[in-house]
């Protein structure tokens, strides 16, 4: 619909008609903002900077690129009209992949949407984590145990209840700039788990918090000090944020959103 429209304002009511249609009983709010999150992701789009998709808060949504329709006079004007669109956007190196990968994105995430509201998978974000110390050197760390955790909450044993979301562009804003709803709006999540390093001169001190983002309430919290993140530490203190956010997000695990 938005490439049929391109340059047009389509509706996300508009779009709830088109994909769902009536008489279907999905979750839509959180179906179409994973289905919209899911085309940028294959697109490499950014919603702060969009090149593609542009959202028209509580209107839509519009599609910005250039759009070359491929004729079908001949092949050979089909495959020109093809190659001046590889060249007007780097990004559109082959139109019909492009078009091809958001066809099967579509499917997928209509697949999601459409599933019971029941459905025990929960989707959480792991923005990268803060380097509070004033030392650069630091930087590294605080990003090896938010990676760790990412690998530890995706899981097996763990991916079947959580769906997890650590390498979206809507995750890497500055703290001062974080805004914890349009993250999950962004990326359809959830929770939030965000941490800080800081250090003072006998150890380092790594504080893990697991977030709701409806109301932004504190799910859970926890402090680790250590006298030194070897790569052990770091992978034990995020197999302990990982076990920590899965027991509070089991069926039944934050129903207030209080540490039991």
């Amino acid at each position: 619909m938005l490439i049929e429209r391109a340059g047009e304002v389509v509706s996300r009511e508009e779009l709830r008609q088109s994909v769902w249609t009536e008489g279907t009983f999905v979750d839509f709010e959180r179906g179409l903002n994973f289905c919209i999150a899911q085309i940028r992701t294959a697109l490499g789009d950014s919603a702060d900077s969009p090149r593609f998709v542009e959202t028209l808060p509580r209107r839509g949504y519009r599609l910005i690129a250039p759009v070359q329709p491929v004729g079908a006079e001949s092949p050979r004007m089909a495959q020109t009209a093809a190659s001046a669109t590889a060249r007007a956007s780097a990004s559109w190196r082959r139109p019909s992949l492009v078009l091809g990968a958001i066809a099967a994105v579509l499917v997928t995430a209509a697949f999601f949407a459409a599933r019971p509201a029941a459905d025990p998978a929960v989707r959480v974000a792991v923005v990268p984590f803060d380097n509070e110390t004033g030392d650069d050197s630091y930087a590294g760390l605080a990003q090896g145990v938010a990676d760790a955790t990412v690998a530890r909450l995706a899981t097996p044993e763990r991916v079947t209840r959580l769906a997890v979301i650590g390498n979206s562009a809507a995750l890497r804003r500055p703290r001062s700039f974080r805004d914890l709803k349009a993250i999950g709006q962004q990326v359809d999540a959830e929770y939030v788990v965000l941490a800080q390093v800081k250090r003072d001169e006998s150890k380092v001190r790594l504080i893990a918090h697991l977030i709701r983002v409806s109301d932004e309430a504190h799910v859970w919290a926890e402090t680790f000090d250590r006298p030194a993140f070897t790569l052990e530490v770091q992978a034990e203190i995020a197999e302990a944020i990982a076990r920590a956010v899965s027991e509070r997000l089991r069926p039944g695990g934050d129903s207030a959103g209080i540490l039991p």
